[in-house]
């Protein structure tokens, strides 16, 4: 086969799969919806189990479930019947999930279900089979075209976007947001697109706040020992209603005016920029660079003038925020 035929078959693959999904995506119906509900109301695991491909498909659908708050595993049909079904509780839900329904493996584990009146989800292709008489939601998948007529392709791509479905509509009914998400991926570079601005704001000690009444003189001995090259201005409240920056401190001295005898007040720049502490840093770094400044004020909630935070670009970039 020469190169020009590989592109063509290729292209023939993809638009059967495309086909399935189109197909699909026309037969979610109110099984799809009780099935959601059903799952994120689940206080216990969802158990997701098949044989050969639909197998490898009931991991990823697992895997999933389980990134977005769902206790999630898969279990190997195979090993189900030599003590695996012990794993099963009767408060979890079981999905299983397979092309034909009649699948030899699933027999058992289908007959332990309705014995023991533990939720059966089935993702199956035939109606009528044994798997789809079974179980207590039925979720039909349309019957497709395999590449090569009996290569397993169109119908596991129909399994897995319908599990990705699944994952993503009980994620929202949930309310399982991007903080809930950050949890579950605390590394790599999702991780860090993930971290908000409380992970990596500097505080407590380390902010470098100074009265409006202060003069600079003893101001400039705080933005040494900080290191920041800023001041955070504060009045008699500790309400916050400006900031020092060290290139303002150098265009007043660039007019040679009395640095010494100025009040924090005189040079501050007025209600700085702030940020909410529960954004996200990527955010942070946008409004940064939007706003052309190198740190930002963090506050909690609507209470802007409280800074409880500072976060500055260098610390940005430390984190492989970008």
């Amino acid at each position: 086969m020469n190169r020009k035929k590989f592109i063509s078959e290729a292209s023939n693959v993809i638009n059967l799969e495309i086909k399935a999904l189109q197909k699909l995506k026309k037969s979610i119906n109110n099984s799809f919806s009780k099935a959601v509900i059903k799952i994120a109301k689940c206080q216990s695991k969802v158990i997701l189990c098949g044989v050969g491909k639909s197998g490898l498909i009931a991991s990823k659908i697992a895997a999933t479930l389980a990134s977005v708050g769902t206790p999630s595993f898969s279990l190997a049909a195979s090993e189900a019947s030599h003590g695996d079904l012990g794993m099963i509780s009767k408060n979890d839900i079981l999905i299983l999930i397979s092309n034909s329904g009649e699948t030899n493996e699933l027999r058992n584990i289908i007959k332990f279900a309705n014995r023991n009146k533990i939720l059966l989800i089935a993702i199956v292709s035939k109606k009528n089979s044994v798997l789809h008489k079974a179980a207590d939601i039925k979720l039909l998948i349309p019957q497709v075209v395999e590449a090569e007529g009996i290569i397993p392709t169109s119908s596991t791509t129909s399994q897995l976007a319908l599990g990705d479905a699944l994952a993503i509509c009980s994620m929202k009914y949930k309310k399982f947001g991007k903080l809930d998400f950050k949890k579950l991926h605390p590394a790599g570079s999702l991780g860090a697109k993930l971290r908000t601005v409380e992970d990596i704001m500097l505080k407590g000690n380390k902010i470098p706040f100074i009265n409006e009444d202060l003069n600079m003189k003893k101001g400039l001995q705080i933005l040494t020992k900080k290191k920041l090259g800023l001041l955070i201005v504060q009045d008699k409240q500790k309400r916050t209603n400006g900031i020092i920056t060290d290139g303002q401190i150098r265009r007043f001295n660039e007019k040679k005016q009395n640095l010494y005898d100025t009040t924090a007040k005189e040079i501050m720049t007025k209600n700085p920029i702030t940020i909410e502490k529960n954004a996200l840093a990527i955010k942070a770094l946008s409004l940064m660079n939007e706003k052309k400044i190198t740190s930002l004020c963090v506050h909690e909630k609507k209470n802007k003038r409280k800074t409880i935070g500072i976060l500055h670009i260098h610390t940005l970039l430390q984190s492989s925020i970008h």
